[in-house]
């Protein structure tokens, strides 16, 4: 079950929203169990075989969280904090990157160890890093709810399970323990609908749009010559960025309509003036769990410049390696790793690049970076990037073969996602500059309505994936 379906939309969530309501009047208690159950029902939906794996994460990581805020055992604390990192490290190693290791180690050492195709259990990057953040809380002392009630609402709770955003227990568990979150707010609602209306429209009315165009393109990257390539590269760039920000305004949406406040996770990254300024502004809530977690523990900037670049470029290969298991995720990590390296040099020498020149460069960059994260294979990635160069020819009989559409249509379609990416205000300044009226609600009430028609074809969220 996904956000953009008949089933979600018009079945799982009225009847969700209706019970949580009435059975929080009833007795609140109730009123959690059956968001549990019924975030645990939309988990197992995609496949029954996921549940007993995060029901187990749920159970060893809230016991070795309440024993660790209890402040027992002495020394004996650090080698449980300890022992619950490895377990969710060991997790996520074994489902996500098994096959992936045992593939290389038979291509470089020409061994015939056997692949078990392990299926990825779906989001598991999600609530392991998050698990994790709770493990570390704990040990420092930083968790005061020890409620597995709560805490399963925590791991579980639908709008953020399967792709964000990453949320903290400081940041959930007041909210839990609020009585005001079981009753209807109605501001909470308007905002929560219209919200997610945003977010849905993003999704199937544009970001599955630019899909087509470039699905088109990356199954036949050898016949991409140079205008192709640039859009079925441009394509992927604005679906990705519609799609992400989608899902992110839709889960911050249904969120609110359980009067639960969800971190800001996407921010107009494409208006970012440096590769900094990008990753705050894109997947906010993983960007604050490395820095908090991994560069902060690691010495920050607190033992010199030259490690502090070690440690910069450490977090982007673990977030190159945490978005899939592929050498092109790895390429693609590395990249952002030395291009935020290269940006905090730049600034510390004193250079100043135009606002204008910064902007450019940087969105290119970060368009470049894509393909090696769209690619199936890092040999497809440079075919593409030697096609965006110009070395693969230009051939203009490609752009109708290849893409099915009037060229007109394309153009437009790029020009008017590029403007929007850059200029538009996004979903939450639109609900902190907009007051509620008639307008709104007619604008809204359309957004959904268009959305709603155009549900026929469901694609899933490109973050899924990882």
């Amino acid at each position: 079950m996904i956000f953009n379906s008949f089933e979600f939309i018009f079945l799982f969530l009225p009847i969700v929203w209706v019970l949580y309501y009435l059975l929080g009047k009833l007795h609140i208690p109730f009123a959690k169990i059956w968001l549990v159950v019924a975030s645990l029902f939309f988990y197992g939906y995609w496949n029954p075989a996921y549940l007993p794996l995060i029901l187990l994460s749920l159970l060893v990581n809230y016991t070795i969280g309440a024993f660790l805020g209890r402040n027992w055992g002495g020394d004996l604390r650090k080698f449980v904090a300890a022992a619950g990192i490895l377990f969710n490290v060991l997790l996520l190693a074994y489902f996500k990157y098994f096959d992936f290791f045992v593939d290389n180690l038979n291509f470089f050492f020409d061994t015939n160890i056997p692949l078990r195709n392990i299926l990825l259990p779906l989001a598991i990057s999600f609530y392991t890093f998050q698990q994790i953040a709770y493990v570390v809380d704990s040990y420092r002392l930083e968790t005061k709810q020890y409620s597995f009630l709560n805490y399963s609402i925590f791991v579980t709770i639908f709008p953020q399970l399967i792709a964000g955003p990453i949320v903290y227990h400081g940041q959930m568990m007041p909210q839990f323990n609020d009585k005001k979150t079981y009753s209807i707010q109605t501001k909470n609602i308007a905002m929560g609908l219209t919200i997610f209306a945003i977010g849905l429209f993003k999704k199937v009315a544009i970001a599955d749009v630019f899909a087509k165009y470039a699905n088109s393109g990356y199954n036949a990257v050898d016949a991409l010559t140079l205008l192709d390539s640039w859009v079925t590269t441009l394509s992927y760039t604005l679906q990705l960025y519609f799609d992400f920000s989608g899902y992110s305004d839709m889960a911050i949406g249904l969120a609110l309509l359980f009067n639960i406040k969800m971190p800001t996770n996407f921010n107009s990254p494409y208006k970012a003036l440096d590769i900094q300024d990008f990753w705050r502004r894109w997947h906010i809530t993983l960007s604050k769990f490395l820095t908090t977690y991994v560069y902060i523990p690691l010495g920050g900037n607190r033992k010199g410049k030259y490690r502090t670049y070690i440690n910069i470029f450490i977090i982007f290969f673990i977030s190159g390696v945490w978005h899939g298991a592929g050498w092109t995720f790895v390429v693609w990590g590395v990249m952002h790793g030395v291009a935020s390296v290269i940006c905090r040099w730049w600034k510390l020498a004193g250079f100043k690049m135009n606002k204008i020149l910064a902007w450019v460069t940087t969105f290119l960059f970060v368009h470049l970076a894509w393909v090696f994260f769209r690619a199936a294979t890092f040999t497809d990635a440079i075919t593409v990037l030697k096609a965006m160069f110009g070395l693969n020819g230009v051939h203009l009989s490609g752009l109708y073969t290849l893409f099915n559409e009037n060229l007109w249509i394309i153009g437009v379609s790029l020009v008017v996602g590029l403007l929007i990416s850059w200029f538009a205000i996004n979903s939450m300044e639109i609900m902190n500059k907009q007051k509620r009226s008639v307008g709104m609600a007619i604008y809204i009430a359309l957004l959904l309505f268009y959305s709603a028609m155009q549900l026929q074809q469901v694609s899933e969220f490109l973050y899924f994936n990882f």
